[in-house]
């Protein structure tokens, strides 16, 4: 599949190109709707991918996790968007990157999903869900931001009842939530059958509390989880720290050593 030029994809209103990280990739964005923010960069990078297999990606918004997979990964991937909007900017930014062969995008509801695949279809999951529970003060948003932001289309546990019947037995989960419901979380993932096996904190500095949590769970895992060193966003000087200046820009924004220099 070729790359389609920028001019060749289809943009509505509102949409942009943006690149995509290091990767010389391309994403179709629109502040209306949908930007991808650095929790779907994160995610990304921590979840544990087969390097072939099947890999699903639920709650996928405009496509940008599955799109960063194919720099770790030559799985098959899938991802599934409830909102025709976003599944559409999801299928374009595919096309837009030639990715059609690797990359198969659902338009419909995860929590349906399973009649469709069966169970246990996929060796590995990933998820960047709504975060927050609703309240009746949060629709004032549209609805394509309400949406991606609280759980009108699933709940969290809805999310994680999927993620346990969709994944094979010692297949991976990894989520991005907030810190404040990792203890929900971490007992509904278990009442799923899905064990908890990698835990990273994300602090925006590091006399800040976590902003961010990553979570890996494994179907059927033995009790034993990790807590990897925390990530902290931007050091003292307040910018980046090396960690995501590598995912960002990756080693082109090292200093090159100067001959005879220090």
């Amino acid at each position: 599949m070729h790359h389609m030029t920028e001019n060749s994809v289809r943009l509505h209103e509102s949409e942009r190109i943006d690149d995509l990280l290091s990767h010389d990739l391309k994403i179709i964005q629109s502040d209306e709707v949908f930007s991808f923010s650095m929790d779907a960069v994160l995610l990304a990078r921590f979840a544990s991918v087969p390097k072939r297999g099947r890999v699903l990606d639920l709650c996928t918004g405009n496509g940008v996790v599955p799109i960063l997979l194919t720099t770790r990964t030559q799985a098959n991937l899938e991802a599934i968007e409830i909102q025709p909007r976003l599944a559409d900017m999801a299928r374009r930014s595919v096309q837009l990157n030639g990715l059609d062969e690797s990359i198969t995008i659902h338009e419909g509801d995860l929590r349906e999903l399973v009649k469709v695949t069966g169970h246990a279809a996929y060796d590995a999951i990933t998820v960047n869900p709504p975060y927050m529970p609703l309240n009746g003060s949060d629709l004032k948003m549209n609805t394509h931001q309400a949406m991606a932001r609280h759980e009108i289309g699933c709940t969290l546990e809805e999310v994680i009842q999927a993620c346990s019947r969709l994944l094979r037995n010692g297949g991976k989960v990894s989520m991005v939530h907030r810190p404040q419901r990792i203890a929900e979380i971490i007992s509904l993932m278990r009442e799923y059958k899905l064990e908890p096996k990698r835990i990273r904190m994300v602090h925006p500095r590091s006399h800040l509390e976590a902003n961010m949590v990553l979570i890996e769970a494994s179907k059927d895992g033995k009790p034993e989880v990790r807590m990897l060193p925390p990530l902290i966003v931007y050091n003292e000087e307040g910018t980046y720290c090396e960690e995501i200046m590598d995912i960002y820009y990756g080693s082109q924004h090292k200093p090159q050593p100067v001959e005879g220099g220090l």
